[in-house]
């Protein structure tokens, strides 16, 4: 069966960066930048030129340093910001110039203090004037997700004339739910004059805990690509997790979607975003925390334990986990301890097992976790030690 390319286009270096006490210096950007061009990413925005001399410098190393994905300059529908940042892509073996404005009617009438029509024609030109540096040039309609659609049609078809290669929507303040953003995509796809040359790119925050699920909403609904970042790190609760929406389209084979990414580095990858940010994803964070592929219940314990896909949907060798983690605690069943008695250089019986447990139990009642080094001491003070170490 035919798959639909889905590209991904990595934010990390812009949005990512754009947390609070996560500024990333040249040497780090590049390190990172080196490593997602090798993980597969089709796109990497390397900053915002315009805004700092350290980003403009930032933008034009990395724009030398990777030879597969484009570079992507981000600018506001400015003249001067479209400028520099051609100026800094010039080395960038695929350039790309992201401009664009906000749509919806907060935007139009509080930030911009404007009308409809002055914000199309700004649009217009802006992305004109973006294409005398590169033929790559996306157009992002910021609050896209609070624009009324006919309206955002309007603009997509201008951007379009203009000579606009992807089309940015963004749900820049996470407020849609799946099914609202599901629907504008739909839209946009039925009915913008000439929608078929440009791609729909969604572009999620996750303010509401949605944006993975309206970045899959958006694909499903005729978008291909997807902005996002390592750990869904950016501003306020986030954007879309890069390793999500890689591994819903890899795990879902129905839906008819593959990506270029190499699953097998995305562990490495969060670990590396994580170390170089100084913040690390929750430990029940989706794909990549701590506790993603670790099981504490007995019951599910027990089940892994046979066969691990009954609890695992994710092979933790896809995504570069070495191994499930079996967590002893006061939850934990025999056969758990078992398994790792055993790793620990024990056989136990049925009847030592029972013995074992009871000592377990009481020890794990006292502690949160029970570490494999714990083993030992719980076994040799057990009443079936000497009968354990005689077999």
């Amino acid at each position: 069966m035919s798959h639909h390319k889905v590209e991904i286009f990595d934010t990390t270096l812009r949005d990512g960066e754009q947390v609070p006490g996560c500024k990333l210096n040249k040497e780090q950007k590049l390190i990172i930048a080196e490593k997602l061009d090798n993980l597969g990413v089709d796109v990497i925005e390397a900053g915002f030129p315009v805004s700092s001399p350290g980003d403009f410098d930032s933008v034009v190393e990395i724009s030398k340093l990777v030879k597969n994905a484009s570079v992507c300059g981000l600018s506001r529908a400015v003249k001067n910001d479209i400028k520099v940042a051609g100026e800094a892509l010039a080395y960038a073996k695929k350039p790309r110039i992201h401009t664009g404005i906000g749509t919806s009617d907060s935007h139009i009438k509080f930030k911009f203090k404007s009308n409809r029509e002055e914000i199309i024609e700004r649009a217009y030109e802006a992305v004109k004037y973006a294409k005398s540096f590169t033929e790559d040039v996306e157009f992002y309609a910021e609050d896209a997700g609070r624009t009324d659609n006919e309206y955002l049609a309007r603009v997509c078809e201008v951007a379009i004339k203009a000579g606009a290669t992807v089309l940015n929507i963004p749900d820049t303040t996470g407020y849609c739910l799946p099914s609202e953003y599901g629907a504008k995509i739909k839209y946009l796809k039925e009915h913008v004059k000439n929608i078929d040359k440009a791609i729909i790119s969604c572009h999620c925050h996750n303010d509401l805990g949605l944006a993975t699920a309206n970045s899959i909403e958006g694909i499903i609904n005729g978008a291909r690509q997807i902005e996002c970042t390592i750990n869904g790190i950016g501003e306020r609760a986030g954007n879309t997790a890069l390793e999500e929406v890689v591994m819903i389209l890899k795990q879902h084979p129905y839906l008819n979607f593959d990506t270029n990414i190499n699953t097998k580095h995305l562990y490495a990858m969060s670990q590396l975003v994580s170390k170089h940010m100084g913040i690390s994803p929750q430990p029940n964070k989706a794909i990549v925390g701590a506790n993603a592929f670790a099981h504490s219940s007995g019951i599910h314990q027990d089940g892994v334990i046979k066969r691990r896909d009954t609890y695992e949907i994710i092979d933790p060798a896809d995504v570069g986990v070495t191994e499930s983690a079996i967590v002893l605690t006061a939850r934990s069943g025999r056969a758990a301890l078992a398994y790792k008695a055993k790793n620990a250089g024990y056989n136990l019986t049925k009847l030592q097992l029972d013995e074992v447990y009871h000592n377990f139990l009481n020890f794990a009642d006292q502690n949160k976790e029970v570490k494999d080094d714990d083993i030992h001491q719980i076994i040799e003070t057990s009443k079936v030690y000497r009968e354990i170490i005689s077999a």
